[in-house]
């Protein structure tokens, strides 16, 4: 049996905002009524997960995922800020039309300025890539050998992605990144390895919306 760390990263349940279009970022939106259900088929999935720690992002819509998630277990989760979506600043709690309309420029800039630019009032895709692998490594660090589950975000998975692959931060993405999926990663002495990413078994014909 293999020795590394086990960690399954979660996508929170489907929200409000995640189907009327609405960016979320540090901004908040209830789960949606399909967003609970999948939460709960997959806390009854992961009743065969042996867990030796379960982390979630402090964001209520993470939080209430990890609730459900974690209850048919006995789970409470480590509560840990830097497992945060993407802070979106100025753009946050907007449509893409609404943003058209209020913040040209910034959007404009957002979608076609690369990594490096910074939404006022929030970060870069390139800091946020920064806090996203250093939360891995602090949990994987903490707690060597042991399997984590982890509550989080489509832009933390989407940077993880990214880390654990070596992709440029540049390039265009080509996977997915599913509410309420299932991404498993290890880290062995050789370093990280993708195992599985965007299972969504446990959803039985319920739908997953890919992060926009």
């Amino acid at each position: 049996m293999s020795e590394g760390t086990k960690i399954i990263l979660i996508r929170h349940g489907e929200t409000e905002w995640n189907l009327t279009g609405r960016w979320q970022g540090h901004a908040d939106s209830p789960l949606s009524e399909r967003g609970v259900s999948q939460a709960v088929a997959l806390g009854e999935r992961m009743k065969a997960e042996e867990l030796d720690y379960f982390y979630s992002s402090d964001l209520e819509r993470a939080q209430h995922t990890a609730r459900l998630v974690g209850e048919p277990s006995g789970w409470r989760a480590i509560l840990m800020e830097s497992l945060r979506e993407l802070d979106l600043g100025v753009l946050e709690g907007l449509t893409t039309e609404e943003m058209l309309e209020t913040n040209p420029d910034e959007y404009k800039s957002f979608r076609e300025n690369g990594p490096e630019y910074q939404v006022p009032g929030g970060e870069s895709f390139h800091q946020f890539y920064n806090r996203c692998a250093k939360a891995l490594e602090e949990i994987a660090g903490k707690h060597p050998g042991k399997k984590i589950g982890v509550v989080t975000h489509g832009g933390f998975l989407g940077a993880i992605f990214r880390y654990i692959l070596k992709i440029p931060l540049e390039a265009e993405r080509n996977f997915l990144l599913l509410n309420c999926s299932v991404n498993r990663l290890e880290k062995t002495k050789n370093g990280w390895n993708l195992v599985s990413w965007g299972d969504i078994a446990h959803l039985d014909g319920l739908a997953a919306l890919d992060d926009a």
